[in-house]
């Protein structure tokens, strides 16, 4: 339900270059589930260090702690893009807050192994949902010009969440063992809270709306999260065309559309996909797989592992240096934010993996050096530089960009369900490194364990370049052009697309 004037809402501005408050405003209230999830992938990376210590358990046991929540999340994402086809992107947020609640409460509670690891499976089934619906729904409500803005912010708010998961580390970490980590995990119930009242305010995807052939409910939102009645209206119709729905016919049958999603779309999406769209999920995929694979998971959860093998030994020192790891990726990401819509995608995620390659290849020598010939002064400088600068590099273009990319290239009737397999894969990943991070090191050490990475950012360089075009300032309903689909004059369209992108 909307709760707002369609014509005096405070947010629809004259300048159509302005970005929509309106928009703005809900794509922000739709990331709190990111702060959540973020949290909870942050505050494990010390907090499992006190749930060692009092539950007696060891290595194997908190690997599989660790990266439960992304193997559940699997389950999650898989789930959501059919849910929120069904009951709608807002709802379907309202629902994964719901989830994490009851996972969080377990959390904070765990008298024992078994009820943290029900905790911790339950949440990630949210982090799953939260994952695909909060991008979605951001790149649904967003004009062209500030979709790259406004669909990172899930991710912005994702690293603001590991932030305060680290500060909740070093601050609850001085209360008793039994307390301490148990409110590091519970505290993470009052977001989700603050989500259920922030949802009634929140306006459902026009484009979700306009599926189901509620067009006037589509049109009303549309005006609201568009500067001008003119940009509504072209939006509007936009939409209608991407979505193959003809106004006047809907009218004329009462406002009924043909719902065939469910039993076509994954048959058109991954059994006989068109040409444009298997390139489509192919760079969904690829980008999804990369995100995790280059590591960054094992710099979040294990940083103060990683700060340890290079010399850092006071426990104090460890969290604070792993809260620095957190203050890097949030400030990256919130600069990323702003370069998105002006520099571009690619440019920016070029960039960003070049990068981590020099800084997991230096990361990679400093470790080495460090197991080989001991406590040496500059490996400790360098290793701890590297590991920031690394960070920082993910942050500024393949952290944002990713989930910006992967939400914005789908066709419409695809694009929940696409999103979702995109999010499938990133938790496959996420599980797979978090899982076997520790048991890695033990096998080719740390230092080797990150010339691994290294190798595979380069892999990822070589994929970005060839198969991710520039997306900045393309309509969501164009997108399928731009990998040359979009009917007979498909190829030629995305072809010329493409050059415009690559000249600009």
């Amino acid at each position: 339900m909307v709760h707002a004037d369609v014509h005096n809402f405070p947010g629809s501005d004259p300048n159509p270059t302005h970005m929509n408050k309106f928009a703005c405003g809900c794509a922000i209230v739709a990331s709190i589930i990111s702060i959540i999830f973020g949290y909870d992938t942050g505050v494990m990376s010390g907090a499992q260090i006190f749930i060692r210590e009092d539950l007696n358990i060891n290595d194997t046991q908190i690997e599989v702690l660790a990266g439960i929540l992304n193997l559940c999340a699997l389950v999650g994402s898989l789930t959501a893009g059919k849910t929120s086809d069904v009951i709608g992107r807002r709802y379907t947020i309202a629902l994964s807050a719901v989830i994490f609640l009851v996972g969080s409460v377990l959390m904070g509670y765990g008298p024992n192994y078994v009820v943290l690891m029900v905790g911790r499976c339950i949440a990630g089934v949210g982090v799953g949902f939260a994952l695909m619906i909060a991008p979605v729904y951001s790149a649904e409500i967003s004009s062209a010009s500030h979709r790259g803005f406004l669909t990172s912010l899930p991710e912005l708010c994702i690293s603001l969440g590991i932030l305060l998961g680290y500060v909740s580390n070093y601050c609850f970490g001085k209360l008793t063992l039994k307390l301490g980590w148990r409110l590091m995990l519970g505290i993470a119930a009052f977001p989700s809270l603050i989500l259920a009242f922030g949802i009634t305010r929140m306006p459902e995807s026009p484009r979700w709306l306009v599926m189901q052939g509620r067009l006037e409910e589509a049109k009303k939102i549309m005006v609201l999260v568009s500067n001008t009645e003119e940009e509504a209206e072209e939006r509007f119709r936009d939409i209608l065309t991407a979505a193959e729905i003809d106004e006047i016919e809907i009218k004329a049958v009462g406002g009924a559309v043909k719902k065939n999603h469910g039993k076509s779309v994954w048959r058109e999406l991954v059994i006989k996909p068109r040409p444009a769209v298997r390139l489509i999920l192919i760079a969904a995929v690829g980008i999804h797989f990369f995100e995790h694979a280059t590591g960054i998971e094992a710099v979040v959860l294990y940083s103060p592992r990683i700060f340890k093998k290079a010399g850092v030994v006071s426990k104090d020192k460890l969290l604070l240096a792993t809260v620095g790891v957190g203050l890097t990726k949030a400030f990256f990401i919130i600069i990323a934010t702003f370069l998105l819509d002006k520099v571009g995608r690619r440019k920016l995620l070029l960039t960003s993996t070049g990068g981590m390659v020099f800084a997991l290849t230096s990361l990679a020598v400093s470790l080495t050096m460090v197991q080989r010939f001991g406590q040496l002064a500059w490996a400790l400088s360098l290793s701890i530089v590297s590991t920031y600068a690394f960070v920082a590099f993910f942050s500024i273009g393949l952290g944002p960009i990713t989930w910006v990319y992967s939400s914005e290239i789908f066709p419409l009737r695809l694009r929940a369900q696409g999103a979702s397999i995109g999010v499938a894969v990133n938790r496959i990943m996420n599980a797979t490194v978090s899982m076997s991070f520790l048991s890695m090191t033990k096998a080719i050490t740390t230092g080797g364990v990150f010339f691994v990475f290294a190798g595979i950012a380069v892999a990822a360089l070589w994929f970005f370049f060839f198969m991710l075009p520039e997306t900045k300032g393309l309509p969501l309903e164009e997108m399928e052009k731009l990998f040359g689909g979009g009917g007979p004059r498909g190829d030629r369209e995305g072809l010329e697309i493409q050059i415009k992108r690559v000249n600009n």
